[in-house]
């Protein structure tokens, strides 16, 4: 029992229950989406599990780290703006993990024929989405520049990054 707690970190009822839950949850979405064959959401699920935790992770744990490396100086910048990236980067990824086939005008058919309306446009307005996000996301850095600036005229000292 208490291996089973130290690898799991919850004891065999909680497991139980999670499982249970994913089961009644997966029960709930097969019989609300009409799906025949509910095993396809688990092998679904599984394959997204494994797609993060293999691929995407590693990917944007690398992308981070190099963010996160300073370049020669030990002193932190006066406004840091890692998050400044991090957040557009993903609020758009996000965005397009969600409507990557109409974006990738991979389900063409489908939704023409379903809608009537056709996915030529989603490619350009996820552009767009992501310039506006990154732009925001610069002017809200800039603000918080001039914002140091201003308040520390001539001293020098970098803004406090526990928080960031």
């Amino acid at each position: 029992m208490k291996r089973f707690t130290r690898l799991y970190g919850a004891g065999p009822l909680h497991a139980v229950l999670m499982l249970a839950s994913f089961a009644i949850a997966g029960y709930v979405v097969s019989v609300v989406l009409g799906v025949s064959h509910a095993g396809w959401i688990g092998v679904w699920v599984a394959g997204a599990i494994v797609a993060h935790d293999l691929v995407l992770f590693p990917l944007y744990a690398a992308a981070d780290r190099l963010l996160s490396r300073r370049g020669g100086s030990p002193r932190s910048p006066a406004v840091p703006w890692k998050n400044h990236v991090r957040a557009p980067v993903v609020l758009s990824g996000t965005l397009l993990l969600v409507t990557f086939p109409l974006v990738l005008r991979l389900s063409e058919p489908n939704y023409a024929k379903a809608t009537g309306l056709h996915t030529s446009v989603y490619l350009n307005r996820w552009l767009l989405v992501t310039a506006a996000v990154f732009a925001c996301s610069a002017v809200v850095y800039a603000a918080r520049w001039i914002a140091y600036r201003g308040a520390n005229r001539g001293t020098g000292a970098p803004m406090d990054t526990d928080n960031q």
